[in-house]
């Protein structure tokens, strides 16, 4: 079992950056690879970005390719994901997600893990 506490959301302005950090419990090295999803009132939950365990592999969504960057420091069991250039748009509760085995990285219902979701909120 794993749990996963992500931290870092906030209020910022348009333009700004923020950093995500998502910590992960468990410390017996499984190999899981992690991504991040958003959601808003309303919404399905929407693919952000994910990475593999060894860290080279990494995706985005359109929406965020150029602006996100998600990154990883296996020895502090812990996923980042820099957000840069916000948008009002980017306002959604985030979550990060776990699983071992991941054949479609951008479906939520590829993992087994799940954090509780921090929130962001871009103003204009």
């Amino acid at each position: 079992q794993v749990q996963l506490t992500e931290s870092g959301g906030g209020s910022v302005q348009a333009g700004d950056s923020l950093t995500l950090s998502c910590a992960a419990s468990d410390r017996t090295s499984t190999p899981y690879s992690t991504a991040w999803f958003r959601q808003t009132p309303g919404k399905e939950r929407e693919f952000v970005a994910a990475i593999g365990w060894a860290g080279g592999s990494t995706i985005y969504a359109d929406s965020v390719q150029g602006r996100f960057t998600v990154s990883r420091d296996n020895a502090k069991n812990t996923v980042y994901l820099q957000m840069s250039s916000l948008k009002p748009e980017d306002t959604a509760v985030y979550y990060c997600a776990a699983g071992t085995v991941i054949p479609r990285p951008r479906r939520a219902d590829a993992y087994d893990y799940w954090g509780q979701g921090t929130q962001v909120t871009v103003s204009s």
